[in-house]
């Protein structure tokens, strides 16, 4: 019986209808043929005979002794001795003599018998629209006509024919069984009917109960495409992936739906799917899984699946993802696992560029030595798009060492508003720590001389009753007066 392509549903996310045979199905169209073969002689068998009631047109019932000996002889010799070039030579002379409708409807069934045996199935079906147009076949046997001719139409490879007298097959009373109506469902599918596809398709497949059949999935699977039936379709693709999980077309079905349904993140979710079970093995496919965990938020997982593939080689290793896998970890504010890609990138050809990048990566890790020695080659070497913020960098890791002098003069080279920032922020900073020096010195100082304004108004007490600090209140209050005019930081400033 015909079978039904193996159907692709995927192409880049897109389904894609049927056009032509498989191969499989061209290997096995001998086989199919004889099956129909078999199937349009049986059918015909069934509706011969000279005992066959007549359509009302015909009311001839028999044959005359002398036409009936010859008739019997051809069917014996057709049907019993396959000896058909005899049993043409006896229907020939038949033809040549007067006979009634009921001869003449027998003579051109046999006839048909003949030809489909000898392979002349276009003779055939002629010979069978004849008897059918001029009521030489029983209403009650039009049915199964109709459906040999139909049968014949496949072996032919007329799928249009084959369609429209599978129709009035139907139309004469014939019931589809299973196997007929998937002849329906494909027959539709190839002329593009694809709602009645849909409704033989779903007949089958509930005919075929818990029977998979995945040939049948693989049709309703397109047809619900192409009738834009988009639950159906999920509901199918839910089965065919629960059975074959492997098969990636269906996947790529799954995520192709939800593409076209702008639902970017359940299409995410399929391909994370993918990725796990080793469904994407390309270089785009595994470049794409990375651009979905990094369009979703997921940097990390962007950035470890990345650096997986390159160092498993499915994905090349080249200046521009390793550019790609230090800006993930850096988004990822891991800046620990950035700084040996940037190294890598900086080593590939990335120049002055990614060392200032890798200097700042440094910088971020606080670690100050690192940083200007890596600022300090992006300059050297060029390509440094922003030199005044480079040196400002420079100047802060100094400042973060404690080399003040070289941060200003980092500062300075610089010559933009931040390294100025810096040189007031430091000018600040250490005018506040002058003035904190002084104003030490200068409390020790005025202490002193409040105890000494104390101590002069205990003196009336006598000199056996003055405390022991009053004693040596002069030499310390000299002192500090002595320090205060000794420190630089309180020179210009009184008490």
């Amino acid at each position: 019986m015909l079978r039904a392509e193996v159907l692709d549903p995927a192409q880049q996310f897109r389904l894609i209808g049927p056009n032509a045979a498989s191969s499989a199905d061209r290997r096995g169209n001998m086989g199919i043929r004889a099956t129909l073969k078999s199937a349009v002689v049986v059918g015909l068998m069934a509706t011969m005979g000279a005992g066959a009631a007549l359509a009302q047109s015909c009311t001839d019932t028999e044959f005359t002794s002398k036409t009936g000996q010859t008739y019997l002889e051809a069917e014996q010799a057709a049907m019993v001795k396959k000896d058909f070039a005899t049993a043409i030579s006896k229907l020939n002379s038949l033809r040549t003599q007067p006979l009634n409708c009921y001869e003449e409807g027998a003579v051109i069934k046999l006839s048909a018998y003949i030809k489909i045996e000898n392979g002349d199935r276009k003779g055939a079906v002629q010979d069978l629209l004849t008897a059918l147009n001029k009521g030489y076949i029983p209403e009650a046997d039009a049915a199964q006509t109709y459906y040999n001719i139909a049968q014949i139409y496949l072996q032919e490879e007329d799928l249009a024919k084959a369609l429209e007298y599978m129709t009035k097959w139907q139309q004469a009373g014939g019931k589809p069984d299973r196997t007929q109506k998937w002849q329906l469902a494909v027959l539709n599918q190839r002329a593009d009917k694809f709602k009645e596809a849909v409704r033989w398709a779903e007949e089958v497949r509930r005919d075929d109960g818990s029977n998979f059949k995945q040939e049948v999935y693989d049709l309703l699977l397109f047809l619900y495409n192409q009738t834009d039936e988009k639950a159906k379709m999920a509901e199918v693709l839910e089965v065919l992936v629960e059975r074959n999980p492997s098969e990636r077309k269906y996947w790529d079905a799954i995520a192709g739906n939800y593409f076209a349904d702008n639902e970017e993140r359940k299409a995410f979710e399929v391909q994370k799917a993918m990725y796990l079970g080793g469904l994407l093995k390309t270089q785009d496919e595994l470049m794409r899984i990375v651009n979905f965990y990094n369009r979703f938020n997921a940097p990390y997982h962007a950035a470890r699946i990345l650096e997986k593939e390159m160092n498993a080689g499915r994905v090349t290793k080249n200046l521009d993802r390793l550019e790609l896998l230090a800006n993930l970890y850096q988004v990822a504010r891991e800046h620990e696992k950035a700084i040996p890609v940037i190294k890598q990138a900086a080593d590939a050809g990335g120049g002055g560029a990614m060392y200032e990048r890798l200097g700042r990566s440094y910088a971020d890790l606080q670690q100050w030595k690192e940083a200007e020695e890596s600022l300090a080659k992006a300059i050297s070497m060029g390509g440094v798009k922003d030199r005044g913020n480079a040196y400002v960098l420079i100047g802060q890791s100094r400042y973060e060492r404690g080399d003040r002098s070289g941060a200003r003069e980092s500062f300075k080279t610089a010559g933009n508003s931040a390294g100025r920032s810096w040189i007031d922020f430091m000018n600040s900073e250490e005018n506040t720590k002058r003035a904190l020096v002084c104003f030490e010195v200068q409390s020790a100082w005025l202490n002193v001389e409040n105890e000494a304004k104390i101590c002069k108004r205990l003196a009336v007490l006598g000199e056996e009753n003055i405390p022991e600090n009053c004693k040596t209140i002069r030499e310390r209050l000299d002192a500090a007066e002595a320090k205060f005019n000794a420190t630089p930081e309180c020179k210009g400033q009184g008490t």
